[in-house]
């Protein structure tokens, strides 16, 4: 399947979303998986149009939600419409940042959770759990609580994120888009341009010392938040060689010159101080603090989920705003505006969950006009329900900048999956750590990336998938 897909010109209201590749069929938990079913299921009702998937009357439901930059009460929202709905059920929403620690042991023994979403650097590789999942056809084929098909009150393409081979296991719900963020108010105040290459960026640097601020903050467990970045900037660079390079694991793929070109510029920022010190051993929300609240660091790398992540720790008047990722040179393969894209926050019901259609109900309501206003309301992001967030982004100047770089980017939106296709991201963390610290060059850093992606690509017990588009 594709890694790259296109999102129309007309913004978030528009277009399709990104695709995702298929997961290696292999891992820890695939010897216990099963062919699907719901031999624990003890819960089951009439099937009926105000009750699609047959949840029975007074069931409970066991949802665990990761508890990231989204939060986790949103899910309950829904769950709060489907006890209203379903008069004397119980929906139970738990939190967790640490999905597969405490998740896999349940699958294995047979009482997984009804609904889960399935995110963060923990969440459990699809490969080992797939045969475990339901399918999720029938939840785009249900009503919604308005009376309309599901599947036509959202935007194209939903399904291709979820779906490995042919089975569609995972509502991705949040459409989700990278950048550098940065408050306006701050820029405009010291007369500074947001850069739009990496020797802008470089000049912008040391503007930002010489007032006594750093161009780049980065926590210890977000320190890959620099690898998204670079790999963003030399895809928009070199283009489809250096994504499908990555994405098959070739043997220099770190190696190539766009890759190199980056590396080699971060590594100046590093050598010239403008990051600030001691990342390595700052949690990583601690960190992006010193960006949003105390404006220490100008600039910040991140997926859009970051304004309502740091929403407690930003400074009155901070104005955030994103901007597409800098190209290496102004004469990059792909434009300035072109932005990396795709949905994210994976939800699965599994097979053997006591309540499958409570799982499924859940779902429904989350795609419900109510519930999906309210997430785009609270969590400042689009859900994958179509023309839900007005023009002024709900007041959030962050919002209404993804807006805009959406609308610049028109076709031009690429995604990738190796590092959660191979999951590699808790390696790739400590040679990130070491490089940001300044104990690696660009060198050291080619070397260790390199020297993890060989490891995986040489694995026999993991099957590769080939990224030929």
């Amino acid at each position: 399947m594709s890694e790259t897909s296109k999102i129309g010109r007309r913004s978030l209201l528009r277009g399709s979303l990104a695709a995702a590749a298929v997961l290696p069929l292999s891992g820890a938990l695939a010897s216990c998986a099963t062919s699907g079913g719901n031999d624990n299921s003890q819960q089951s009702g009439t099937k009926s149009s105000d009750n699609p998937f047959g949840m029975a009357d007074k069931s409970t439901v066991d949802a665990v939600i990761f508890n990231g930059g989204y939060g986790y009460d949103y899910v309950t929202f829904a769950a709060n419409i489907v006890q209203q709905k379903q008069s004397g059920s119980t929906v139970k929403v738990s939190p967790s940042t640490q999905i597969a620690q405490q998740l896999q042991p349940r699958f294995v023994g047979g009482n997984p959770p009804d609904l889960i979403d399935n995110s963060g650097a923990n969440q459990i590789g699809f490969n080992t759990i797939l045969d475990q999942l339901e399918t999720l056809d029938d939840v785009f084929e249900a009503n919604n609580y308005e009376g309309k098909k599901i599947s036509d009150t959202l935007y194209a393409g939903v399904k291709e994120p979820g779906t490995f081979g042919d089975k569609f296991v995972a509502i991705n719900y949040v459409l989700t888009l990278y950048g550098l963020w940065y408050s306006d108010s701050l820029f405009k105040a010291n007369g500074w341009t947001p850069p739009k290459t990496y020797d802008e960026l470089l000049d912008l640097g040391a503007k930002a010392k010489a007032k006594g601020k750093y161009l780049f903050v980065w926590g210890k467990e977000a320190a890959t938040y620099y690898q998204t970045l670079a790999v963003d900037s030399a895809i928009k660079e070199g283009g489809d060689d250096v994504r499908l390079s990555l994405g098959n694991l070739e043997g220099d793929c770190w190696s190539k010159p766009q890759i190199q070109g980056v590396f080699k510029a971060m590594e100046t920022m590093v050598k010239n101080g403008y990051f600030v010190p001691g990342g390595a051993g700052t949690q990583f929300t601690a960190a992006q603090a010193k960006w949003s609240n105390d404006q220490l660091a100008i600039l910040y790398p991140s997926g859009s989920w970051i304004e309502n992540e740091m929403k407690k720790a930003t400074k009155a008047g901070f104005e955030m705003k994103g901007i597409p990722e800098p190209t290496l040179t102004a004469n990059s393969k792909l434009p300035y505006e072109t932005l990396r894209s795709a949905a994210g926050e994976p939800f699965i019901v599994p097979s053997k969950g006591k309540n499958v259609a409570g799982g499924k109900e859940v779902l429904r309501a989350m795609l419900s006009k109510d519930a999906a206003t309210n997430f785009a309301k609270t969590r400042l992001a689009p859900t994958i329900v179509k023309g839900l967030v007005p023009a002024d982004g709900f007041g959030s100047t962050a919002l209404q900048s993804q807006t805009q770089m959406l609308d610049a980017a028109g076709t031009n939106v690429f995604d990738y999956q190796f590092v959660n296709l191979y999951g590699t991201n808790p390696d790739q963390l400590v040679v990130w750590n070491s490089f940001l610290s300044g104990q690696l060059d660009a060198a050291g850093l080619t070397k260790g990336l390199q020297q993890i992606t060989d490891k995986v690509r040489n694995d026999s017990s993991v099957k590769k998938i080939p990224v030929t588009k």
